[in-house]
């Protein structure tokens, strides 16, 4: 049932979405002309350096209230899942592709229902206990970049990238040893990079064509979104398999799949296989791009400030200076390396703004938000104003550790890498791993040359399902 609310916090009328100053829509378009799908984040981000922290956008015909203030933000996923949701659109876009349930997607009790059921396997002494094939997979990066390093040889970044954390996911969640670093089949990469940006497109679309007639592109979509639904339902049946064959791993799983089974059997779990292979889905398509780019981005902006290269090197060589002998007492070490890893996220954050629907008539700082309203929270402003971060552009590390008095410099509640509220994203405790060995292997071995651009300019954002790089290559030497 939805609350009518009628007047802010002060007591003073709600405002309109509409009698807010900002840039003016064009007939039947809308704002659609002034925001381009790969520059979606950046030309948003602009027109909030024009019209402050809320201000209205037209998608089309509908209207879009655009929130950049921090604290406003915070407030709304914190209301989730029961006050906003995720678009219907693109749970619509997704149910229509086959359906990719799983929690990324789920709302209300469904989305409760299977958050207890991942976070059991993605609880810290999970991974912990995960740990040694996690320091395996980044063995085998490095023995494939040890042959790029001795060749010469410029490494595709964003691939090989990808397949680590995919050989990741699937050796943790699945219990499968896919080994697409050594050139195992990569199907399961190709797929989702065809999907995720599908999704991102059709969610924005100003009219659903593919739903009369289907392009090349919507024809190649189709055949991913199937192949990829049949791989995991090997996987799951295979998971099943073992669990009959014996009954025992029930209450020890062995990867996260066989716990999500065991979780969804029990009485009155309110999960599905459906469910469960959709969190398969949900884990390959969040932990691919998201994780793999952070470590790029990083990359990039190490390179290009050395002393800070420098003393993150210093401080791996000093607790973590061997790739085969990793432990996670020594990636806890890595507190310079952390920062970096959150400066990083700040200035180049892989999900800039996540768009969400008002489930009930609602108020948001005192503007009016009717129940079905679009809500686009902008995640990067503040987090690169000097109000809120000291010479908020410059990389600088330093300011996510304490200093003499105990004081961290950066606000952490300010920015939000991993979502806020209670649906903060699970993996995040994975996904710092996984990028902290990475970057230990890299600075205990190499000196990192080069990270560039094809044109060898400063590298573009590209914003598919999530914000990249462009085409960035890496060359890198033996350390002497």
């Amino acid at each position: 049932m939805s609350t009518t609310v009628t007047l802010s916090h002060e007591g003073q009328p709600l405002r309109s979405v509409s009698s807010l100053h900002g840039p003016r829509p064009w007939p039947l378009v809308g704002n659609l002309l002034q925001v381009r799908a790969l520059s979606v984040h950046r030309d948003i981000e602009r027109l909030c350096q024009r019209y402050g922290t809320f201000f209205p956008l037209y998608f089309g015909r509908t209207e879009v209230l655009v929130v950049a203030d921090h604290e406003a933000v915070a407030a709304i996923l914190r209301e989730r899942p029961d006050g906003f949701r995720r678009p219907s659109v693109t749970a619509n876009v997704s149910e229509e592709m086959g359906g990719l349930p799983g929690l990324f997607m789920a709302e209300g009790s469904e989305w409760r229902n299977q958050r207890r059921m991942v976070m059991q396997g993605f609880a810290p002494h999970a991974i912990k206990a995960y740990f040694p094939s996690l320091a395996k997979v980044a063995l085998r990066l490095r023995k494939r970049w040890d042959g790029a390093a001795q060749a010469g040889r410029d490494i595709d970044l964003a691939a090989d990238l990808k397949r680590y954390t995919v050989d990741i996911i699937a050796g943790l969640a699945f219990g499968t040893d896919v080994n697409t670093i050594d050139g195992g089949e990569d199907t399961i990469q190709r797929h989702l990079d065809d999907i995720l940006p599908a999704i991102a497109r059709r969610s924005m679309a100003l009219w659903p064509y593919w739903r009369y007639f289907k392009l090349p592109q919507d024809r190649r979509l189709e055949r991913s979104v199937a192949a990829l639904a049949s791989a995991v339902d090997v996987l799951v049946a295979q998971a099943r398999a073992r669990l009959a064959a014996d009954p025992s791993r029930a209450a020890r799983p062995a990867n996260l799949l066989e716990a999500m089974i065991a979780a969804a059997d029990q009485p009155d779990s309110g999960v599905d296989d459906r469910a469960v292979a959709g969190n398969v889905s949900t884990m390959l398509l969040a932990g691919e791009d998201t994780t793999a780019n952070t470590i790029a981005w990083l990359l990039y902006l190490l390179q290009r400030h050395p002393q800070a290269m420098e003393k993150a090197r210093a401080e791996v060589l000093l607790h973590a200076p061997d790739a085969s002998s990793f432990s996670i007492v020594q990636m806890d070490a890595l507190d310079y390396l952390d920062a970096c890893i959150q400066e990083a996220m700040r200035l180049k954050p892989v999900a800039p703004f996540l768009p969400v629907e008002a489930l009930r008539d609602t108020a948001v700082a005192g503007i009016e938000v009717k129940a079905g309203a679009l809500v686009w929270c902008v995640l990067r402003h503040h987090t690169v104003e000097d109000s809120h971060f000291p010479r908020a552009a410059e990389f600088d590390p330093q300011r996510w550790l304490p200093d003499a008095g105990g004081a961290i410099a950066a606000d952490k509640k300010v920015g939000a890498p991993f979502g806020s509220g209670p649906r903060t994203c699970p993996g995040r405790y994975l996904a710092l791993l996984e990028i902290k060995i990475a970057m230990a292997m890299i600075l205990a071995r190499y000196d990192v040359l080069a990270v560039d651009t094809a044109g060898g300019g400063e590298a573009g954002e590209v914003m598919g399902f999530v914000m990249s790089p462009e085409s960035l290559t890496l060359r890198l030497k033996f350390r002497s």
